[in-house]
């Protein structure tokens, strides 16, 4: 008897499948749809997870845009590399591939993985760490980019210093008043009028009120100042650091399509050249031993994630259009 192709079909697997949110031209938050595609494969030295929550950063809108355009050739040129959008993500470990050895099917964790906003993603082992016990999964995928981005910025902090987190009130802000303070630093914290209880409730010694008051212009001199805002000028800020003061620059400047904080930073290179004032650049680093470093800080209730919203999987569109306004109370969460 002749096999029909129907068939031969009829006993393959059927190819699993699972919702994401993908994206194949940049634009707006209207570019993302919500479709049905293939299960992530699991490779070596990865992990599959089943997503419970992923977190949404100012990097997803501005990868939805392919912003700043000079930044193209990696994101992907006619559009982004990765369809799927999505990197901050929490879940249980689904199965793991070849050569994992810390992670296990059925343990909670949180990290980075390309592809987050789906049912599943796949995640290098070094780019994950166990959940903290103490945070439930929406708050765990709303910490890894921007707590690192807070720990790894406010390195050089020790104790008794003067530090200044403008932008207190954001993502990144939020998570750096409380590191700064777990470091013993004096923090003062620069937010709007609707944020000032929030950003004393963390723990800042001062909070100023940007619409009121303008830090650069005041008597105070800071040892190190986290700007993630980026609405002042260079100089401005400089003249607000003691003589050995330390300025990180962390705002995004993608009101410049082109080049975002790059002419701003090149700007600085200069600005900084000469005397002892210092500004410092960085990458940040999303590898184990940092996540659990800050999961540490977090188990031992130094540091609690905020979380501002929520949204379902199906809103993810309006999820990255309202981190994407800059006036987000802490992070930006979707439950999956």
């Amino acid at each position: 008897m002749a096999v029909t192709p129907s068939a031969i079909a009829a006993q393959q697997p059927a190819q699993l499948t699972m919702t994401a949110v993908m994206q194949d031209r940049y634009g707006t938050a209207a570019v993302l749809e919500t479709r049905r595609v293939a299960h992530p494969e699991v490779g070596d030295g990865q992990v599959l997870i089943r997503v419970r929550a992923a977190g949404v950063n100012p990097a997803d809108w501005a990868v939805m845009g392919g912003l700043p355009y000079i930044a193209r050739p990696v994101y992907g040129m006619g559009g982004p590399k990765h369809a799927v959008r999505g990197t901050d993500v929490a879940g249980t470990v689904e199965s793991v591939g070849p050569g994992v050895t810390r992670f296990k099917a059925g343990d909670e964790v949180f990290g980075s993985a390309d592809g987050s906003y789906a049912d599943y993603a796949v995640a290098s082992e070094e780019e994950l760490a166990p959940k903290p016990t103490n945070l439930s999964f929406e708050q765990a995928a709303a910490t890894p980019m921007a707590g690192l981005v807070a720990q790894q910025a406010l390195r050089g902090v020790t104790a008794g210093q003067k530090v200044l987190v403008n932008g207190a009130a954001g993502g990144v802000g939020t998570f750096a008043v409380q590191i700064a303070k777990a470091r013993g630093a004096e923090v003062t914290g620069v937010c709007s009028t609707r944020s000032v209880e929030l950003v004393r409730s963390l723990g800042a010694d001062h909070v100023i009120d940007y619409t009121r008051d303008d830090f650069t212009r005041g008597p105070e001199r800071y040892d190190f100042i986290l700007d993630n805002v980026s609405n002042h000028t260079l100089a401005e800020l400089r003249r607000t650091l003691t003589p050995t003061g330390t300025l990180v620059p962390n705002g995004g400047g993608f009101g410049n399509r082109w080049f975002a904080s790059a002419g701003r930073l090149a700007q600085g290179k200069a600005m900084f050249a000469f005397g002892d004032r210092a500004m410092l650049n960085f990458l940040v680093s999303m590898k184990a031993e940092h996540l659990k470093s800050l999961a540490d800080l977090i188990e031992a209730g130094s540091v609690t994630p905020v979380i501002d919203r929520t949204y379902p999987l199906s809103q993810a569109a309006e999820a990255i259009a309202h981190v994407g306004e800059g006036h987000a109370r802490g992070k930006t969460v979707i439950t999956v």
